[in-house]
């Protein structure tokens, strides 16, 4: 049985994607179809940046991340659905008291440096106290 002769810009394509791999993967994983990529592969030219690795790989991480970042929004949303309000409002309570506490002690210790501080007095400091009686 003889073979059926190819159009020489189909023949070139099948080289093209020889040294492509990363084009058949797309392909059986369904990103695209080869009529797409020989479009494009026609219309581009064989030296187009599209056709590096990188483009190609990085299409499929933006992909993967979209789908990350839609996966990360419904548990966010779940979470707020499954949260009781009375709880939500005690923690935030409680968060409050705990930064006050925190702001209490360092502001104790800003309060205890050595650092200048302004006299309470505005008379003269005298290290005796006479009182009369």
């Amino acid at each position: 049985m003889a073979k059926k002769k190819l159009h020489p810009s189909v023949e070139k394509f099948k080289e093209f994607v020889k040294g492509h791999p990363e084009l058949v993967r797309e392909v059986r994983s369904g990103n695209t179809t080869w009529q797409e990529l020989y479009e494009d592969w026609y219309l581009l030219g064989e030296d187009d940046p599209k056709w590096g690795a990188e483009s190609i790989d990085d299409q499929t991480v933006k992909g993967e991340e979209e789908e990350k970042k839609t996966d990360w929004l419904g548990t966010i949303m779940g979470a707020v659905q499954n949260m009781d309000p009375e709880k939500l409002q005690g923690q935030i309570y409680n968060i409050s008291q705990t930064l006050g506490a925190i702001q209490g002690v360092l502001s104790q210790f800003q309060g205890s440096k050595g650092g200048p501080q302004a006299p309470k007095s505005s008379g003269p400091v005298n290290p005796f106290s006479f009182r009369k009686d």
